[in-house]
């Protein structure tokens, strides 16, 4: 038996089956590239679910991480550490709000801006005791928690986890109209991801982010934006409500805050609205830790600048014009949002999960969102051979 049939079979059989991943065991990573246990080569062009916006092991942060793992780890949020004040300082700093709330995956975050919102409801709007609504759009991924997947509409990632957390209302994506019919006196917060990654990279019409903004803050409701996946630098800003100017109530960020190197997540708000969290309402063991502030922190020192923005704008750029060409091979519809992208395949041609496993063969990874369509979101030290390197294994795996 090969040595990748050897790991195969232990996960297939010692791990529980909740992914389908391609059959291939990674052994080896640097920058936009990774390598299996046969020693070949590919070009990561999913990159983490965004989590490896600066690619793997990015030496500034490895190095970081290893200065921070000789000195403290842990403490919890019993007692302060040198490392978390420096983390939320410049976090709050980046994000234009006055403060953070730490916490470690971004399933986590988005729970913690559902609590901040509810609470918020009750004790600033003045809804009446356990009446509080948030408004979610039809489409999201927010994360799998029991609560989250309760106003999911994957019926993959909802079906049997009844019963399910009341208090939501769920609108079509993109419709100002439904959601302003939605709110009311008793709705705390809309809740929304700028783009709908999981979706398949979904960008809502022009305006829509604007509007979802002027109705919240005419209804006195927060707007809370996801930004886990389309944050930090994947499209081309910081966040991707910055291409509407459009500045949320509450951030949540997570998985590039880490660097790829360990989960990092937080909310951002101002004092209006963080100000309801006290002590005890809120927690998290290892929400903060000295070693997730060092690298989170260094994370937000890379981001302060206009770097990783432009890096993602070139590679978004240079990609548009070769994945539009792709539509005389099968490519029905194409989206992209600076490094970010979107292909729907003609359903009749393959389906999306094909389509992967074949690039995977000509040495680029990537993964489907449903069924016909992939994601791409390569690392932003990817370069524009890189790009071109995985555009060319998407041709190659449609004309077969």
């Amino acid at each position: 038996m090969s040595t990748t049939n050897q790991h195969i079979r232990l996960v297939e059989t010692y791990a529980a089956h909740n992914y389908h991943p391609l059959e291939i065991v990674l052994t080896g990573g640097e920058g936009a590239w990774v390598t299996d246990v046969d020693g070949k080569r590919y070009l990561d062009a999913l990159a983490g679910y965004s989590a490896l916006n600066f690619g793997h092991r990015h030496p500034r942060l490895v190095a970081r991480a290893h200065q921070q793992l000789d000195q403290l780890t842990l403490t919890s949020r019993a007692f302060h550490s040198d490392q978390l004040g420096p983390f939320a300082r410049d976090l709050a700093t980046l994000t234009g709000k006055d403060m953070i709330l730490p916490m470690n995956t971004g399933a986590e975050a988005v729970e913690t801006a559902v609590k901040v919102a509810r609470r918020w409801g009750y004790d600033v709007k003045g809804i009446p005791a356990d009446q509080a609504t948030i408004v979610t759009m039809a489409g999201n991924f927010h994360g799998r928690t029991t609560t989250v997947v309760s106003f999911s509409t994957d019926d993959i990632a909802r079906r049997s986890y009844g019963p399910y957390t009341p208090g939501f209302r769920v609108v079509p994506y993109g419709d100002l109209e439904a959601l302003d019919q939605a709110i009311d006196q008793h709705t705390a917060a809309v809740l929304l991801e700028p783009i709908q990654g999981e979706g398949g990279v979904l960008i809502p019409p022009a305006g829509y982010l604007s509007g979802v903004r002027d109705l919240c803050t005419r209804h006195e409701v927060l707007m809370i934006a996801d930004e886990v996946q389309s944050g930090l630098a994947r499209t081309g800003r910081t966040f991707a409500c910055d291409h509407e100017d459009v500045v949320p109530d509450i951030y949540v960020m997570g998985k590039a805050l880490g660097g790829g190197i360990l989960p990092v997540s937080a909310i951002a708000a101002d004092h209006y609205v963080m100000d309801v969290i006290t002590p005890g309402s809120h927690g998290s063991t290892f929400g903060g830790n000295p070693l997730a502030a060092a690298v989170g922190h260094e994370v937000v020192q890379m981001l302060l600048t206009d770097e990783w923005n432009s890096r993602a704008r070139a590679l978004g750029d240079h990609m548009t014009p070769r994945l539009e060409a792709l539509r005389e091979h099968g490519v029905l519809e194409v989206r992209v949002r600076g490094a970010w992208a979107g292909l729907d395949i003609d359903r009749h041609l393959m389906t999306g999960y094909e389509l992967c496993h074949r690039m995977a063969g000509h040495g680029v990874l990537a993964k489907d969102a449903h069924d016909s369509t992939i994601r791409l979101a390569p690392p932003l030290v990817a370069t524009t051979d890189d790009i071109d390197v995985m555009v060319d294994a998407i041709e190659k795996s449609l004309r077969a």
